[in-house]
């Protein structure tokens, strides 16, 4: 059974720095494809970054030179490092994970595993 499950959420100040984990079982992170979407309320879901089974990085336009995604095999762990944050980075944010080895990573329908969601709340 593939699980994912997101923490290190919190409510942080504005230029402040977050790290949040994905913890991975049943499945190798470092062997799929792997994602990191947000939503705000009211809002669609929306790509932050994700890391092809080929290694392959991207990044939204939005968070490039702030955010760093990264798999750490060791301990079969994903995660997004924050830097800068901002106001507009407030939201859920959930990790996701795709086995099979076909498309890109950023669309949210490529992904059949979710985690929970973990919460980021950004203050000025």
């Amino acid at each position: 059974q593939v699980r994912v499950s997101e923490s290190g959420g919190d409510l942080v100040q504005a230029g402040g720095s977050l790290r949040l984990t994905c913890a991975g079982s049943g499945v190798t992170l470092g062997d799929v494809t792997m994602g990191w979407f947000r939503q705000a309320p009211g809002k669609e879901r929306e790509g932050v970054a994700c890391i092809h089974w080929s290694d392959t990085i991207t990044y939204s336009d939005s968070v490039k030179g702030r955010f760093t995604i990264s798999v750490d095999n060791a301990k079969n762990t994903l995660y997004l490092q924050m830097n800068s944050l901002k106001p507009e980075d407030t939201g859920i944010y959930y990790c996701a994970a795709r086995e099979e080895r076909y498309g890109g990573c950023w669309l949210s329908d490529e992904y059949d595993n979710w985690g929970q969601g973990t919460q980021v709340t950004v203050s000025s």
